[in-house]
């Protein structure tokens, strides 16, 4: 955005601090409505809203406005992403796999991260901005199909069906 070294440094910490604050109240919320679906999907429509504002607008203060709702986006996410798992998995070993698995991928969006987000596309970086835009939006399509899924499964268990996993009294946290 142009600022010196040493103001972009002051400027980095502001949106990590509201992310954390949004990650606490995410997680109240969470644990108080018995809900993480709609707060993944909430926090990934902010990506999709700050990214396009990072990555394509003019005005410094729009662009950084968009550093916080991007930063938010992804900082908020990951605790909700890897309760949404752990309260959907029965069994500790099945449990244990799937977070390491999911831990484990969110290393390879690093490692992709650093493919997509060339100097050559330096200071708009579009590639990388669309790459993490899709990723949001399949965020979004993922989670909206589990969380109908485990909703279904839901359903089927009020009705009198199958207990899901095999476990009576189990049921999916939406």
């Amino acid at each position: 955005m142009g600022f010196s070294i040493a103001k972009a440094q002051c400027l980095v910490a502001p949106p990590y601090v509201a992310a954390a604050i949004v990650m606490f109240g995410c997680a109240a919320l969470g644990d108080k409505y018995h809900i993480r679906g709609p707060i993944i999907i909430g926090n990934a429509v902010l990506g999709l809203i700050g990214l396009p504002l990072l990555g394509y607008a003019t005005n410094n203060g729009v662009r950084y406005f968009g550093v916080f709702l991007a930063t938010i986006a992804c900082n908020a996410n990951i605790p909700a992403v890897l309760t949404y798992q752990a309260n959907n998995i029965r069994g500790q070993w099945k449990r244990a796999l799937c977070s390491a698995t999911l831990v484990g991928f969110g290393g390879i969006g690093g490692i992709i991260g650093s493919t997509v987000f060339r100097d050559e596309d330096a200071p708009k970086y579009g590639p990388g901005i669309m790459t993490t835009m899709i990723s949001s939006g399949l965020v979004i399509v993922i989670t909206c199909l589990m969380t109908l899924k485990f909703h279904l499964a839901n359903k089927r268990v009020d009705r009198g069906g199958k207990a899901i996993e095999g476990q009576e009294g189990f049921r999916y946290t939406l």
